[in-house]
């Protein structure tokens, strides 16, 4: 099984660089952990993927601190369709900001902590509305504000995402989108005949 190792400098809205994966197999060694996955053999993900395997190393964060960012992600941004793989970006991300800022790593650690303490001892442990109310508990704190800010992008400027919202990504570099879907309303239930008009070009 081919391991694909999740780069840390990713193509954004840019297919042909998102399709160029890198495989290394010493990165799997090297940082504090490694969050490992695979995706669900069919789903659209899968599909397009080099493997269903993925793996993120942490320069930071040790493995259970990173899935419990990657679960808490889950909760701020609840897509049950987006695989693992996707929320472990928003960690890598964070992981990354913490190797270059110690307040940083300093207020993950012990957001995280605070996660831990809110949800009854371990955030990874509890159940999806005992994770909720410890999220919900620290609206309006710095951890809270760091981690939602950063899931924006993360989690829904990337190749991945793209891929599983049906997004066909930036349209300028295709010449734009009048002749390809502007007026395009297919993905209404049961448009009418005219919701579709060609395009005019003058």
């Amino acid at each position: 099984m081919r391991v694909i190792s999740i780069p840390k400098e990713r193509a954004l809205g840019r297919a042909a660089e998102a399709q160029r994966v890198e495989l290394t197999r010493r990165s799997l060694l090297k940082g504090t952990g490694v969050l490992m996955g695979t995706l669900i053999v069919g789903s659209p993900l899968a599909l397009v993927a080099p493997s269903t395997a993925w793996a993120v190393e942490f320069q930071v964060l040790d493995v259970t601190q990173g899935k419990t960012l990657l679960q808490m992600g889950r909760v701020l941004f609840p897509h049950p369709q987006l695989p693992d793989a996707v929320y472990a970006l928003l960690v890598k991300d964070l992981d990354a900001a913490a190797a270059s800022d110690t307040a940083m790593a300093s207020e993950l650690r012990a957001g995280i902590a605070s996660l831990d303490h809110l949800a009854g001892g371990s955030f990874l442990k509890s159940g999806p509305k005992r994770r909720t109310e410890a999220v919900k508990a620290m609206e309006g704190q710095a951890f809270f504000n760091t981690v939602r800010g950063k899931g924006v992008t993360s989690l829904y400027d990337n190749q991945m995402a793209y891929t599983i919202f049906g997004y066909e990504g930036p349209a300028w570099e295709k010449g734009g989108y009048i002749t390809r879907g502007f007026q395009d309303l297919k993905w209404l239930p049961n448009p009418p005949t005219g919701a579709s008009p060609p395009p005019f070009l003058g």
